[in-house]
C-alpha cells in the first residue's frame, strides 16, 4: 500500500483551507457600496435573546438600529413584509432575525414592529411593514455605509423612527 495517498489528502486539505482563508480575508473595499464580498458582522444572537429595535444617532440623523447600535436598512425590492434578499444578498445584507417577539427600544414604536417569514422559515423583523437588514460594510455603531447602495437590483436606505426611508 502506498503512503502517497494520505499525503495527497493532507496537502489537498491544506490547499482548500488556504483558499478559504484567502477568500474570506480578502474582501473588496466599500467603493462599490455593497457589491463586493466583505466580511459579515456577527449578527447571531442567542436563540432565547429578544431582538430589539431602537433609534440611534448617525451622520444621517436619527435612524433605526439593532441592540448593538448597528444601522438597519430597508430594501426597495421587497414587497410588503416579504423579503426578496437571499443567498449572496443575505450574506452582504444579513436580515435582522427575530428571536421571540421583537421589542421596541428607545425611540422606536412597538406598534410598527412585526415579523415576516423568510423562505428558510426564520422570522425576519419588520418595521412599518419593511423587512429590516444589517449591512456587512458597517463594522461599528453608527456607520451608514450601505445608504443609497443599489446592490442586488434596488436601493437600500436606513429608516427613521416613523418607519420611512431616509434618502440623502
Amino acid at each position: 500500500m502506498s503512503h502517497s495517498r494520505p499525503k495527497t489528502l493532507i496537502v489537498g486539505a491544506a490547499v482548500v483551507a488556504l483558499g478559504v482563508f484567502a477568500a474570506t480575508g480578502c474582501g473588496s473595499g466599500n467603493d462599490n457600496k455593497g457589491a463586493g464580498t466583505q466580511s459579515v458582522p456577527s449578527v447571531k444572537a442567542s436563540p432565547t435573546a429578544q431582538t430589539t429595535v431602537s433609534v440611534g444617532t448617525t451622520s444621517l440623523g436619527k435612524i433605526l438600529v439593532d441592540a448593538q447600535g448597528r444601522s438597519l436598512y430597508l430594501f426597495k425590492k421587497d414587497a410588503g413584509t416579504k423579503s426578496t434578499c437571499s443567498g449572496d444578498c443575505a450574506t452582504n445584507w444579513p436580515p435582522l432575525i427575530a428571536h421571540g417577539r421583537p421589542t421596541a427600544g428607545r425611540g422606536a414604536q412597538a406598534s410598527k414592529l412585526g415579523t415576516g417569514k423568510r423562505d428558510d422559515g426564520s422570522l425576519q423583523v419588520t418595521y412599518g411593514g419593511h423587512p429590516l437588514y444589517l449591512f456587512a460594510g458597517d463594522q461599528s455603531r453608527g456607520q451608514v455605509n450601505g445608504q443609497g447602495s443599489t446592490a442586488f437590483g434596488a436601493p437600500w436606505f436606513v429608516l427613521s423612527a416613523s418607519g420611512t426611508q431616509i434618502a440623502n
